[in-house]
């Protein structure tokens, strides 16, 4: 969802930069691995690090920030909006998995995206673990009722792409504000607006080609 349909990322950026200077931290580019395409829990987990605040509250203070943010409007990537509906189109379901806690998907599920008719969605509330571990792409595999092996993530971030390889799933990486490493069982491509049904199906003709083992 994040960075990858909607411009949130720079939202979320905005957010941990004001929370973090409340208490006394300039955040800058060595904190971006901490914050860019992390939950809220690590993002909080590493301002309480670099900071005297206590992570609970910062939490709190961070999932009100971005959500207000969020509800004042989060612009569609390019190519997003076009892309999904040539999905829905062609009858491919799809789902959100999401990083951000439930309250933040529901707000842009509800706003940018209402009009999107995703399967189901997940958030970070849904799974024990959330981005990098592969916990939440096995359980939208799983509610799917197919193999991951079966399934492509699109993804923007390093934690995000961490998470669907992890899970086994083919991967298309459209970077967003942090570079993505490369590796032989990944496709990128610059942006959504250079992406259809087809690149996806590409997708996973490669994953299955690739020795890497499938689930």
């Amino acid at each position: 969802m994040d960075g990858t349909l909607v411009d949130t990322e720079t939202l979320w950026w905005d957010a941990t930069a004001e929370v973090a200077a409340a208490h006394g931290h300039e955040l800058g580019a060595a904190d971006a691995p901490e914050v860019v395409g992390r939950a809220v829990d690590d993002t909080a987990a590493h301002l309480a690090r670099v900071t005297s605040a206590e992570r609970k509250a910062l939490a709190r203070r961070l999932t009100d920030d971005f959500f207000q943010r969020v509800a004042a409007g989060a612009p569609l990537r390019p190519g997003a909006d076009r892309l999904l509906a040539e999905l829905a189109a062609e009858g491919v379901p799809f789902a959100l998995v999401s990083a951000s806690p439930r309250v933040v998907v529901d707000a842009v599920v509800g706003g940018s995206l209402a009009h999107v008719p995703f399967a189901f969605t997940l958030s970070a509330d849904d799974t024990a673990r959330t981005k990098p571990h592969p916990d939440p792409y096995q359980a939208a595999a799983d509610r799917f009722g197919v193999p991951t092996g079966r399934c492509v993530a699109v993804e923007d971030s390093p934690d995000g792409a961490a998470s669907a390889e992890a899970a086994g799933c083919a991967l298309l990486v459209v970077p967003s504000l942090l570079p993505v490493r490369s590796t032989p069982h990944r496709t990128f491509a610059p942006t959504l607006a250079d992406v259809t049904p087809a690149t996806l199906r590409a997708c996973l003709t490669r994953a299955v080609s690739t020795p890497q083992a499938r689930r």
